[in-house]
């Protein structure tokens, strides 16, 4: 891969009529240059798996893109590469994004080979461990601006916590990534083990719209249409934030933070405010829970923006910042998605501080990353 580039003149960000220095993209997607470029990575016997069997998902259809308005790739028309999909080019996601916006880090969600949707958990594993090499040879190490996300396939979650303490010494990656979609709620004890290595080893678990456990998107059955399913994101959200509340996780791990990737953020205050009001009642089931739900999602739960909701009255939306707390929102772009959201453009017009804007930008972001 080339790394002889042209430059782009950066792209002016304003806050308070000053241009932005910096933006931290907490969503990157990187992408396979071809079906066969993690085969290096992993060892023979995979190797030979992948090529006899292929990955078996828990959900017929799922390592495809089934609804044609993703298409094609899930990517902006003008991401795509001299050659490969998007994302799949250090050189030109440099030059188109990481330059052109002002990046000064970027967090990579590695979401193909989905290793937490294998039936098989030993090639799960394996696949994890090889995405996470994958990323330091193609991406991390080539860019220092970029940082590595632990890929993990959490149901096997003695594995997870190998790969977890394994990685954690490296400083090349800074957070730990799992989908919220899993075979079971994510606060059962079951995953608790993983949990409790992040905590140890003083990283924040991502959960980014992901992830295939072979049931519907909805508890009502399978949605019609694209629209419907892309929603149901949301309430995925919902349910992992309210499984790992009342579980008790945030009481037993109370170092633990999460961060939300691509799944809104304008539904936080109400889910607080109805937890708070059915722990009133029924707190008695949940004698571990020591405070309101509304307090641990406070504590422990970081929101990205993209995709940004946006509602008629740009000041409906800093409310809502300002209810979920702007010390716990974190700008991303979803590049190169075709929802990408630019940072000229985000934000400029509500009413929030510079100050507050700043944080959003890459304030928050540098805290809970420990960057410089």
């Amino acid at each position: 891969m080339s790394d002889v580039i042209t430059r782009s003149q950066p792209a002016p960000v304003m806050i308070g009529g000053k241009q932005r220095l910096s933006v931290i993209d907490c969503d990157i997607h990187p992408q396979f240059g071809s079906k066969d470029e993690i085969l290096p990575f992993l060892p023979e016997r995979w190797q030979d798996y992948m090529k006899t069997y292929g990955g078996l998902y828990r959900q017929a259809l799922a390592d495809t893109l089934s609804h044609p308005r993703m298409a094609p790739d899930v990517a902006r028309n003008d991401a795509w590469p001299p050659k490969g999909p998007p994302g799949s080019d250090l050189a030109f996601m440099r030059e188109q994004h990481l330059d052109a916006n002002n990046i000064d880090h970027g967090m990579l969600m590695p979401l193909n080979r989905g290793p937490a949707n294998q039936r098989n958990l030993d090639f799960g594993a394996a696949l994890a461990h090889a995405v996470n090499d994958w990323q330091l040879h193609y991406w991390v190490n080539p860019e220092p601006r970029l940082h590595g996300s632990i890929v993990i396939a959490h149901d096997d979650a003695k594995a997870a916590v190998v790969e977890i303490e394994l990685r954690a010494k490296d400083k090349s990656f800074s957070q730990i990534m799992m989908p919220p979609h899993s075979i079971e709620p994510l606060g059962r004890r079951k995953y608790w083990p993983v949990y409790e290595a992040a905590q140890a080893c003083n990283l924040p678990i991502s959960f980014h719209v992901s992830g295939v456990n072979g049931f519907a998107s909805t508890g009502s059955g399978s949605p019609s249409y694209y629209i419907e399913e892309h929603h149901t994101n949301v309430r995925g959200m919902q349910s992992l934030i309210t499984s790992m509340v009342l579980e008790g996780v945030f009481e037993q791990f109370p170092q633990l933070r999460i961060v939300l990737v691509e799944g809104g953020l304008a539904w936080a205050p109400s889910l607080k405010w109805r937890l708070d009001k059915h722990w009133m009642r029924f707190r008695l089931e949940v004698p571990h829970l020591k405070r309101p739900p509304s307090e641990y999602i406070r504590e422990h739960i970081w929101f990205t923006t993209q995709p940004l909701d946006e509602p008629d009255r740009d000041q409906d939306l800093a409310e809502i910042l300002e209810f979920i707390g702007c010390d716990r929102v974190m700008f991303s772009t979803d590049y190169p998605h075709w929802d990408f959201d630019d940072p000229r453009f985000v934000l400029g017009k509500l009413a929030l501080s510079d100050e507050k804007k700043e944080m959003i930008f890459s304030g928050n972001a540098k805290k809970l990353y420990n960057l410089s």
